[in-house]
């Protein structure tokens, strides 16, 4: 679909809308007419002694239609806006679903601000251009063919010479186009700089506030608020320029005006009442030129802005094109000589990865930081695709599943736990949204979370703050596992979820670990050996490949990375 065949489909759902508007609009335009025609009636009638009741008659009318337009500017003004915010609220919706879509790669290469920008700034100018444009452009192309008509018909050479003033108000316009649109297109990515800034300050105020470094956090963001204000100035500057010309040009146009209508006075061509309306004409046509250029300009803003919205709509979505649903699952997983690196990654974070693990076998990945054991993990779920290579579940390749049925039966503790703003059991619940609140309590017990709840005012609806501010470490952790509980995947992937902790909240949080891991497929991530010796079989990963499997005992009883790594840890314990 073309960007133009897309804007317009946002209007739609609001046709009586938009028709009603139109038709304000017109009548308007036609009001606007009125005026200087009424009022060459009235002078008309004034010089030509004619008389006072006719003079108060014309008034009155000009009063009504006056009365009339006040009500119809209301309603554009009122009417109009709403049906720019619906729809403004339908690209906003569009564009979130469509960023719940996307894969894990685009939001490793764009910042949540400036994705929020996208959201807000871009699609308030899109609503603004979506409202304005088309009542502007009717009532501003009524008016002018009106207004150039009328003018005519009083003295064709003046309407002539106003005629010729388009043209070049038009290319004045032009000349300062392409410096308005770097100027302004520089504006939006420094706000959209400001926006990222701020977004991660405040996000990471409380590491700021930690290590006193709030003069650093203040001068990161005055390089990026120096930024906005630079090309602010040349937007503004810009503009300026264009304004103040175009400002001159129609002074030297009234005068010429002026100077002309009286020499056709001079002359005997033209009457004093006929050159009054003439000149009040005049700015009822300048009005609608200047509207034009002006709609230029909001056009250019709303366009730049809808393109970033299609950008992101026509990103790519996450491969889901698989058939195959997983009903249930046993576990049995299989990498068959996987290959796979980051977009933004020169090499193989993983080369030629093959294991196999068996239903309900408890296996972990260790070694050196940066060796693939994390992106296994990743790959599993179909966060990120395949290069080479392939991965089956129980003898199905995931590429050809639905993404949904996969990772319903995938469950992920992580070691940098994410919590939504909201209650404990708000949290809890989303590893099953219709869970009852027997399920949740059990959740909570079996996450060794209980006692703490318990102890709390309002109970599983405390509030946690932000990201889960207001609780230590370690009853976040016990949270994301409770929900992992309530989920109740086959398969579970723990991804160093215990390594940030203290002894004693470890123990707490290996409990409820131990008690989760029963009778599922489970992949460890581990930094600290101690807490997987338990464990069926033992993969090294080290430069994105495999280069010892075994268990802790087997590992143990040869010299190898595992072993390096199990004596440097226990003579540090």
């Amino acid at each position: 679909m073309s960007p133009l065949k897309r804007f317009i489909s946002y209007y739609k759902p609001h046709k009586l809308l938009f028709t009603l508007d139109m038709i304000a609009a017109f009548l308007v335009a036609i009001i606007g007419l009125g005026y200087p025609i009424i009022t060459r009636r009235m002078l008309n009638n004034i010089e030509a002694g004619g008389e006072i009741i006719l003079t108060a008659i014309l008034g009155a009318i000009l009063i009504g239609i006056y009365l009339l337009r006040w009500g119809l500017r209301y309603f554009i003004q009122y009417y109009g806006h709403i049906m720019g915010i619906r729809m403004q609220a339908q690209m906003r919706s569009d564009l979130f679903k469509k960023i719940e879509k996307l894969p894990y790669t685009f939001f490793d290469e764009h910042e949540t601000g400036k994705i929020m920008t996208r959201m807000t700034n871009d699609l308030f100018e899109v609503a603004e251009l979506a409202h304005h444009g088309p009542e502007n452009i009717f009532i501003a192309s009524f008016t002018l063919i009106g207004a150039i008509t009328y003018l005519s018909y009083i003295n064709w050479p003046l309407a002539l010479m106003c005629v010729a003033m388009i043209p070049v108000l038009f290319g004045i316009s032009f000349i300062f186009r392409r410096k308005m649109k770097e100027a302004f297109k520089a504006s939006r990515v420094a706000q959209a700089s400001i926006n990222a800034s701020v977004e991660s300050s405040i996000t990471g105020v409380r590491v700021t506030k930690a290590y006193t470094n709030e003069d650093k956090e203040l001068e990161k963001f005055e390089v990026s608020n120096k930024e906005f204000l630079v090309a602010r100035n040349g937007a503004l500057n810009a503009m300026a320029g264009y304004m103040s010309t175009s400002q001159f040009v129609t002074d030297v146009f009234n005068v010429l005006i002026l100077v002309g209508g009286g020499i056709f006075i001079a002359m005997g061509k033209l009457s004093f009442p006929d050159y009054s309306a003439f000149i009040i004409s005049v700015n009822l046509f300048i009005m609608p030129v200047n509207q034009l250029i002006q709609f230029m300009e909001q056009y250019r803003e709303g366009a730049s802005g809808f393109t970033r919205f299609v950008e992101i709509l026509e990103t790519k979505e996450e491969n889901d094109s698989g058939s195959y649903e997983f009903d249930s699952i046993e576990g049995n997983i299989s990498f068959k000589n996987v290959t796979f690196k980051y977009e933004a990654s020169k090499g193989d974070v993983l080369n030629d990865v093959s294991l196999d693990i068996k239903p309900g076998e408890k296996v972990a990945l260790v070694g050196p930081t940066g060796g693939g054991k994390t992106t296994i993990c990743h790959l599993l779920p179909r966060f990120y695709e395949l290069e080479k290579g392939e991965i089956t579940i129980d003898g199905h390749n995931i590429q050809e599943s639905t993404l949904k049925s996969l990772r319903s039966h995938i469950g992920i503790v992580q070691q940098d736990v994410f919590l939504f703003a909201g209650t404990i059991r708000n949290n809890v619940a989303y590893g099953k949204l219709d869970a009852s609140d027997e399920e949740i309590n059990e959740a909570i017990k079996k996450a060794n979370l209980a006692e703490f709840v318990s102890n709390l005012p309002n109970g599983v609806d405390t509030e946690i703050g932000e990201r889960g501010v207001k609780l230590s470490g370690g009853q976040k952790q016990r949270i994301s596992i409770a929900r992992v509980f309530l989920k109740n995947p086959s398969i579970l992937i723990l991804d160093e979820a215990t390594s940030a902790l203290d002894n004693s909240t470890e123990y707490l949080i290996q409990q409820a670990l131990d008690e989760l891991c029963k009778g599922r497929t489970t992949i460890v991530v581990a930094h600290r050996l101690s807490t997987i010796k338990n464990a069926s079989k033992i993969f090294v990963i080290s430069g994105g490949e495999i280069v010892e499997q075994g268990s802790h005992e087997e590992l143990i009883g040869h010299e190898g990375i595992y072993k390096s790594l199990y004596e440097l840890q226990f003579r540090e314990d």
